[in-house]
């Protein structure tokens, strides 16, 4: 089934009475008598999505604390030794209050400065969703049991439907509240995921405020929006250089410039998706190669050896570069990969023909150029 897009937000994701606050203070109130000494954590993310350690507390009274600066807006995650969930919090500078049961942290209350106040009204509304989605699950899981084809194919069209207006509602979010940082993460999220057009998405970005825009996320979904332009169906594939398994450098031009038809093909060793389709692509590569195919491999992996180990193991014979920095590899970036398997394919000029054939509908493709060659 697939995952529901308002609560991606959830597992991704201070201004005070002063006019200009010089740090943040955070107070969490745990009801449910947990007990003193009970740590707290407070995490973020970096720059490849993974969860950092920023802080850690300890429970007494059922009181915890945190302090620090924060340059701008960003969220972390609040984990409770032992206890299962989070709770998503904007961190900005100001007096920050959070409220919530010991054994059902993810219902907490946020409030205390206006981002925060803005992301609990997200909230509100995005557990309601949540809760609709569990119950249909539930049902659905129930009439599987059950045998039951009739009703899990009603809820599955029933789930669908669901889905768009979970879209619907995160979108609607982020045009009324272009003073959001919550909304930034809707359209980076939206970005990512190719949920909506990317004029609309456009649009979306341009209705935030300058403030909103000038955030990390704000400033990476600008880059990505011009980036689009340049890696769209029809449009000459920007070029690139990166080292290959020996150390040396090579340019996609060096791969175009011998090659009637390339696939510059986005994967990694320990992407399953990846690992699943490379058969597919051996198989078109040893077809066609003599014909004026070829491949070129950018690994989005960040171990060497994992990488070639990958190639020697699937058997891909064409050349290969990576950064080993995942996605904050530069190809990556210049390209917009937020999610991998993803290939280009380029005719002889460089001009990208196809984007993210897989299966036999690469073969298809290939063969329609190449029969036209």
């Amino acid at each position: 089934m697939k995952k529901l897009f308002a609560l991606s937000l959830g597992v991704l994701f201070l201004t005070s009475c002063n006019s200009d606050p010089k740090g943040y203070t955070l107070t969490g109130t745990i009801n449910g008598e947990p007990e003193n000494g009970t740590q707290i954590f407070l995490k973020t993310t970096d720059s490849i999505n993974q969860l950092i350690d920023i802080d850690t507390a300890t429970v007494e009274n059922g009181l915890f604390t945190f302090s620090g600066n924060q340059v701008e807006p960003k969220m972390h995650y609040i984990f409770v030794d032992k206890a299962r969930g989070n709770v998503p919090v904007i961190v900005e500078n100001g007096s920050i209050e959070i409220e919530f049961q010991k054994d059902s942290i993810d219902q907490a209350k946020i409030q205390g400065t206006e981002q925060n106040d803005m992301f609990m009204g997200f909230l509100t509304e995005s557990r309601k969703l949540s809760q609709r989605a569990r119950s249909m699950q539930d049902d659905m899981r129930m009439a599987a049991q059950q045998r039951d084809t009739a009703t899990v194919t009603a809820l599955r069209e029933e789930f669908i439907e669901f889905q768009e207006d979970a879209k619907n509602f995160n979108m609607t979010y982020a045009k009324e509240h272009p003073n959001a940082y919550v909304s930034v993460l809707i359209i980076g999220n939206l970005l990512a995921t190719k949920a909506a057009p990317a004029d609309e998405i456009k649009s979306m970005f341009e209705g935030l405020t300058p403030e909103m825009k000038a955030t990390e996320p704000g400033k990476k979904i600008a880059e990505q929006l011009e980036n689009l332009k340049s890696t769209e169906v029809g449009a000459v594939a920007p070029n690139f250089s990166a080292p290959t398994p020996t150390g040396d450098v090579l340019a996609l031009s060096d791969v175009t410039s011998n090659a009637k038809l390339t696939l510059v093909d986005f994967w990694a060793a320990w992407c399953r998706p990846c690992r699943a389709e490379n058969p597919n692509i051996v198989s078109v590569y040893k077809k066609y190669h003599e014909k004026g195919f070829d491949v070129l491999g950018v690994s989005l992996d960040n171990k060497a050896e994992h990488w070639t180990n990958a190639i020697e193991s699937d058997g891909l014979e064409w050349n290969h570069i990576s950064n080993l920095q995942r996605f904050q590899d530069p190809i990556a970036r210049l390209y917009n990969i937020n999610a991998i398997p993803a290939a280009f394919l380029l005719d002889e000029k460089g001009v990208i023909v196809a984007r993210d054939l897989r299966g036999p509908a690469l073969e298809q493709k290939v063969a329609e150029i190449l029969g036209k060659s």
